[in-house]
């Protein structure tokens, strides 16, 4: 919990966030389980994103090649994320399993190198998509979000500083965005939008 905490004194969660989990399902379906402190972040913030520019996504049933899965989610990130792995890194034999947890406006892809039997033990891997590079952080998922906050990488881990050393970085589930959007408010700033309703949200 010392992770959490730590994000939730930078970045509060605001009243309804947060998604309920049946994880014995989700897990089943992945066939490995899930890191201890991103289950924690899944049921005290859910799906959403952190100032319109880091996506964080909520745990999805992953679906056999042949069913019919989400266009975008978790699963079709983790394949474009191992798509990339083999562009960047052709000499590799193998692909090692790629799960992503996260995606930003940059194009950057952030997700585990789920090798380890201990999923607490897994790092983030980072697709940077500004120098079309991967990089390995030893840290999970609460950790890398708490040092990008606090800027305590050598250098940001994304392409964009936005998020580099926020002091009152903002959280916004999905479910509470699209509230905001229909009522015609900017969900970051509470601000009427002047773009609400131009394209059909």
């Amino acid at each position: 919990m010392a992770w959490l905490d730590d994000v939730m004194r930078i970045m509060p969660a605001h009243p309804g966030a947060g998604d309920p989990v049946n994880w014995d399902v989700i897990e089943a379906s992945w066939g490995t389980r899930f890191p201890d402190d991103y289950k924690e972040f899944t049921a005290a913030y859910g799906e959403g994103a952190v100032d319109d520019y880091l996506e964080l996504m909520a745990p999805e049933a992953y679906v056999a090649p042949g069913g019919e899965s989400f266009c975008s989610g978790m699963q079709q990130e983790s394949a474009n994320a191992e798509d990339l792995w083999r562009t960047a890194r052709p000499e590799a034999a193998k692909v090692p399993r790629l799960i992503t947890w996260g995606v930003d406006s940059s194009a950057d892809i952030l997700c585990w190198l789920a090798a380890d039997s201990d999923p607490n033990k897994w790092p983030v891997l980072v697709w940077g998509r500004g120098d079309a590079r991967w990089t390995e952080y030893s840290c999970g998922m609460l950790e890398f979000l708490c040092r990008v906050f606090r800027a305590e990488f050598e250098e940001c881990p994304l392409s964009d500083l936005s998020l580099w050393g926020a002091a009152s970085p903002c959280f916004v589930h999905r479910a509470e965005e699209r509230r905001l959007r229909k009522a015609g408010l900017d969900p970051w700033t509470g601000e009427p939008d002047p773009f609400a309703g131009m394209f059909g949200d």
